[in-house]
């Protein structure tokens, strides 16, 4: 290993100290940040709010400080079917209900994991993951749909939000401090009869916390609305289930996750899985077909020309700007401003982690020129106050370095991709970058 020495640090300083760009900035630097000082003014000219396909839909919702962006821009899509179907002008599905099983049955899922590992070690890499990443807020479109199609859905005034609902934070960590617990004591429990005992303890604390944060969901509820006559409906006595069967009434098996990970270890055409991913034991496994990005912008346009918003994971923590609501690689010139070299490919970013989903959104528009798309209208969840009355912009380019997944109804897929879907699938371990969950 080689030290810095100082001969090194003379040799640094020197150089630094003769280059006139940098002395700029460095002053530019006193009193503004690293995005304002890198930006490129060119950027939000390139990139207007007007699309050729551009969906109307509802007012942003607002997940606020929780990591429920998954569940946001699920139900953000299936709302507008809904508010379609009865001629409402606004109206949101209630985020805290899903939310409320979802975190119930992670816990269950964490736990059944666990109890999988078997005599594994404390340090095993499986088991330290799962320990590591206990339960979070995050989660992909097919838990999302294995939650709904066991416990339906409801609309937000059957389960409002709470001040936890929206502030996570601790609440998770009590949750993941119990769920260690349960994982130290399962390991000294040598009968399958006692390990079931600590399981049904543990789940019963869980319920009770996440009951005491979230509130009680519903058994049923009174579906009252006004159409857009202003006419008003009220329908009693509706279930969970019988809202997402009859009322919403979209079979949710018909969606496809398709990916784009241009990475060796993952050929194209091809089904992926990822172990110990998901929440709801004998619910949907999480599913992806890999697809070249040509092809899966195509899937994603044939549903936007078709007047459906689509649900979309990407990683939102590049090349954004979240004031004026424009993501965009080209937006800030960071490698000329600081003399560096950063470039990486899609590849490279997801191998060495630079990169992966962290985020979960929906597309409400494209504008096409020549059939291309050149940017895309995104509907957020991070309320009204930002951008664009809560909706954004991604270049085409920015599109394609960070968005990594979209959920596709099958109809708008080809026919060799509809075969692929049933292909053998294989499974990746759960560190691999496409088990990050959306949060």
């Amino acid at each position: 290993m080689k030290s810095i020495t100082k001969q090194d640090l003379t040799t640094l300083r020197k150089a630094y100290l003769a280059d006139d760009v940098s002395r700029i900035v460095r002053n530019a630097l006193t009193d503004r940040d690293i995005e304002t000082a890198a930006s490129v003014f060119e950027a939000k000219n390139a990139n207007p709010n007007i699309f050729s396909v551009e969906i109307e839909t509802m007012p942003a919702t607002n997940q606020k400080a929780s990591g429920r962006c998954w569940i946001f821009s699920a139900l953000n899509v299936l709302r507008e079917m809904i508010a379609k179907k009865y001629r409402i002008r606004s109206f949101e599905l209630s985020q805290n209900y899903i939310a409320f099983y979802d975190k119930l049955e992670k816990c269950n899922w964490f736990m059944n994991c666990v109890i999988a590992e078997g005599d594994a070690a404390l340090d095993d890499r499986t088991m330290q993951w799962l320990l590591e990443n206990g339960v979070s807020d995050g989660g992909q479109w097919d838990m999302v749909v294995s939650l709904i199609q066991k416990y339906g859905i409801c609309p937000k005034e059957a389960m409002t939000e709470t001040y936890v609902s929206s502030h996570t934070a601790r609440m998770n960590g009590l949750l993941n401090q119990r769920l260690r617990r349960f994982a130290l004591d399962v390991r000294r429990e040598d009968t399958v009869a006692g390990k079931e005992s600590l399981r049904k303890e543990a789940l019963a604390e869980c319920y009770r916390l996440i009951a005491d944060c979230f509130g009680v969901p519903p058994v049923s509820f009174t579906f009252e609305y006004r159409d857009t006559k202003k006419k008003y409906h009220a329908v009693p006595d509706v279930t969970p289930m019988e809202f997402y069967e009859k009322y919403l009434g979209e079979d949710l098996s018909e969606y496809a996750v398709v990916i784009n990970a241009p990475t060796e270890d993952k050929p194209f055409h091809k089904m992926y899985s990822v172990k110990y991913i998901g929440n709801v034991v004998s619910g949907n496994e999480i599913r992806y077909l890999n697809l070249p990005i040509k092809e899966f912008k195509a899937a994603v346009i044939r549903q936007l020309e078709a007047g459906k918003p689509v649900w979309f994971g990407c990683d939102c923590s590049k090349d954004g700007n979240r004031t004026t609501g424009l993501w965009d690689d080209n937006a800030y010139d960071y490698a000329h401003t600081f003399g560096m070299n950063l470039e990486l490919s899609k590849a490279e970013m997801l191998d060495s982690r630079h990169s992966a989903m962290n985020h979960a959104m929906v597309f409400t528009g494209v504008n096409l020129v020549n059939g291309k798309p050149t940017r895309w209208k995104i509907e957020n969840s991070w309320g009204e106050d930002r951008a664009n009355k809560g909706y954004y912009i991604c270049s085409d380019t920015w599109f394609d370095k960070y968005v990594y997944e979209a959920a596709v109804k099958k109809e708008y897929m080809t026919a060799k991709q509809r075969k692929e879907l049933s292909g053998r699938v294989t499974v990746l371990d759960p560190w691999d970058p496409f088990g990050t969950l959306a949060d």
